[in-house]
């Protein structure tokens, strides 16, 4: 990459000599013109090529992923969003062509179908993960609702949480589940199983079976219940796949979260925004949609939540924006090793 940076800039140490040479005719120098201005507009381009190869790869980056929504405050408004923004990740899949199915839906019955209480979408798509985990966050709706007769603006928000999907264990994978170091570990004996009758909108019971299964993961508190299949073992498998792919996050995000400490003390101001900051606001009055990390906005509030253009240039934004914090975090702990040498170097010194 910095050999194509340097040829650009001889490529273009060329063509402004032909420009400066008294005997370059005018057809010539208008060549050369067209080139400059051809070479010019591909440097940012280069210079975005550049800056993300230096980037590592995030360790999830090439997997399939699940994304997990939950209402938060706002009551039913904040139900009828989610499944708004259900809708919207089902709409950006079909129309990326992932293959994409509901591996959890429940509802609380007051409003039907559309009142979600929780739903986990399953992106069968390797590398969906990359550029979805754009996604994690809260998300804020400001709207009137229909039931609201004063015509005052309403707030609500939807948790969204982005996990890597991770093969059921026993699939052919490179990934070690045994390893207690591993952030796929998760031992055995640390998970109560419960086992109960699977539940419809209201509460009612639908099984007549206990095919419903719930893990708890006890350090943690994880909760993990599966009841969309009729087969308790499938339900089973299920609860099992999410639950590491819940820790496998978990333990990413708590080593992320020290590594940004440290880069902080460093420069300050170099981070990210996890699962509980509010990371973008759908502004239905105003038709604007704002992410709070980017800062890109758009007046296309239909196209964002029908998965279009719109959305793919939020996340696209915000792909940016994490790559400049992670550069940002990469020159922070450079020089916290060049503090930390001179400091070494001084103390030897002293000795």
């Amino acid at each position: 990459m910095g050999s194509c940076a340097s040829c650009k800039k001889k490529s273009l140490d060329e063509l402004q000599g032909l420009l400066q040479d008294p005997s370059s005719d005018a057809e010539i120098r208008s060549l050369a013109r067209a080139d400059i201005e051809a070479t010019t507009a591909s440097i940012p381009s280069l210079a975005l090529q550049l800056k993300n190869s230096l980037i590592p790869t995030h360790p999830f980056a090439g997997m399939p992923c699940l994304i997990e929504l939950h209402p938060g405050a706002g009551g039913s408004e904040a139900s009828l969003f989610a499944q708004s923004l259900l809708e919207m990740y089902k709409s950006f899949c079909a129309r990326m062509g992932w293959p994409a199915s509901l591996a959890q839906y429940q509802s609380d019955g007051a409003e039907g179908e559309t009142a979600l209480s929780e739903a986990l979408l399953e992106i069968n798509h390797p590398g969906s993960y990359d550029i979805l985990r754009t996604e994690a966050g809260v998300h804020r709706v400001q709207r009137v609702p229909a039931t609201e007769k004063k015509g005052r603006t309403h707030t609500s928000a939807v948790s969204v949480l982005v996990l890597p999907s991770l093969p059921e264990s026993g699939a052919e994978n490179d990934l070690n589940y045994e390893d207690p170091n591993s952030d796929y570990y998760v031992s055995v004996t640390e998970v109560r199983s419960e086992t109960m009758r699977a539940r419809g909108a209201g509460g009612q019971h639908v099984n007549k079976t206990d095919s419903a299964v719930r893990l708890t993961h006890m350090p943690t508190g994880i909760v993990v219940a599966m009841q969309e299949s009729r087969s308790q073992h499938k339900n089973r498998e299920k609860a099992w796949q999410v639950l590491r792919s819940k820790l496998a996050q978990k333990r990413r995000e708590e080593r992320e979260a020290k590594v940004i400490a440290v880069r902080r003390a460093v420069m300050g101001g170099v981070g990210k925004m996890g699962r509980e900051d509010k990371v973008r606001t759908y502004n239905f009055s105003q038709n604007r949609v704002t992410d709070h990390r980017s800062g890109k906005e758009t007046l296309d509030l239909d196209g964002v939540l029908g998965g279009g253009l719109a959305l793919e240039g939020i996340m696209d934004s915000v792909r940016e924006w994490m790559g400049e914090n992670e550069i940002k975090g990469l020159l922070a702990e450079e020089e916290l090793k060049r503090r930390e040498q001179e400091e070494e170097k001084k103390n030897s010194t002293g000795n």
